[in-house]
């Protein structure tokens, strides 16, 4: 015997009820859901396995064939558009790097005459001082 969690243990027969009525509803519910599921078979789940009067007409108008060649065409074209912005954008890259390099040699170019201009300060100083002290 079933009882509802809602229904006092002294009553065991509407709580037998209770249960029985809650499972006919459940099983209208279901039945109704199946009915619809009939009547628009579009709205039902994609699960089975069986092909649908969509694809069975188009697989009727356009053989398998063709589709495949028109998917494998769409396919190449996409890569080959894909392989194209790759290689641009890996051209693009390299000439990024080019111009890294001739800024970078660049500055180490300014940061050895910087070197040398320091160096031939000092040796100017050192020289001003020796000939004050003398």
């Amino acid at each position: 015997m079933i009882k509802d969690k809602q229904t006092p243990p002294a009553f065991p027969e509407a709580a037998t009820a209770s249960s029985s009525q809650k499972a006919d509803k459940d099983r209208n519910k279901s039945k109704k859901m199946e009915k619809e599921a009939a009547e628009n078979p579009h709205l039902s789940d994609k699960t089975d396995l069986a092909p649908s009067e969509d694809s069975q007409s188009l697989s009727k108008t356009e053989p398998l064939e063709k589709v495949l060649n028109e998917m494998s065409e769409e396919i190449v074209n996409l890569l080959s558009k894909y392989a194209h912005l790759v290689s641009t954008r890996a051209a693009l890259d390299s000439s990024h790097v080019r111009e890294l390099d001739e800024i970078l040699k660049e500055a180490r170019a300014i940061e050895n005459h910087l070197k040398q201009k320091r160096e031939m300060l000092k040796q100017r100083f050192t020289f001003l001082a020796n000939t004050l002290q003398s």
